[in-house]
């Protein structure tokens, strides 16, 4: 007569290569980051979009990565407590979409505009890594190729609830 005790963890055994695919419906539902209205303003007029909020390392580390799309008019915003130095960039280690990059500045104004493409390698080390030439204190990405499309330049300004940027009140101003 079998062990049912062997018996258990051998049927155990054999059901543990399916276990991934149970937990796959419930990662590809997980909750994203808290969204926020992003108002790009420059000489095209005002570009509204939903961006997803990045303040923790753990989520600015985790950005894009594995997506397999973003959707139109919605990107990651990542925000910082200081203001980063230039040597701090970004990767696109495991990230699956090319995208557009802005390196915000203090004030809201974007510092440098690049585009990113997916990193295949195996070791985020062997990933490049895309710097800014100034500091920054916020960034921005979308989907490749939406800040061309949308006449988003350098020195154009960005603005969230909550910022507290030059761009908020002058643009307010303007309206006013």
């Amino acid at each position: 007569m079998p062990d049912p005790t062997r018996r258990r963890l051998l049927q155990a055994l054999l059901l543990l290569p399916t276990v991934p695919l149970w937990g796959a419906p419930v990662l590809a539902q997980e909750p994203r980051l808290p969204r926020v209205p992003v108002t790009l303003h420059g000489e095209a007029g005002p570009r509204r979009l939903q961006a997803e909020v990045a303040r923790s390392l753990a989520e600015r580390g985790r950005g894009l990565m594995e997506r397999e799309q973003l959707p139109p008019d919605t990107g990651m915003l990542f925000l910082y407590e200081r203001t980063q130095p230039s040597r701090n960039g970004f990767w696109m280690y495991r990230t699956r979409i090319p995208l557009d990059i802005a390196f915000i500045d203090e004030s809201g104004r974007i510092l440098e505009i690049h585009r990113m493409e997916p990193c295949t390698a195996d070791a985020p080390r062997d990933c490049p890594v895309t710097r800014p030439a100034a500091a920054y204190r916020a960034a921005l990405e979308v989907n490749a190729g939406y800040f061309a499309e949308k006449g988003v330049r350098p020195g154009d300004c960005v603005s969230w609830p909550g910022d507290g940027g030059e761009c908020r009140r002058a643009s307010m101003a303007a309206d006013g």
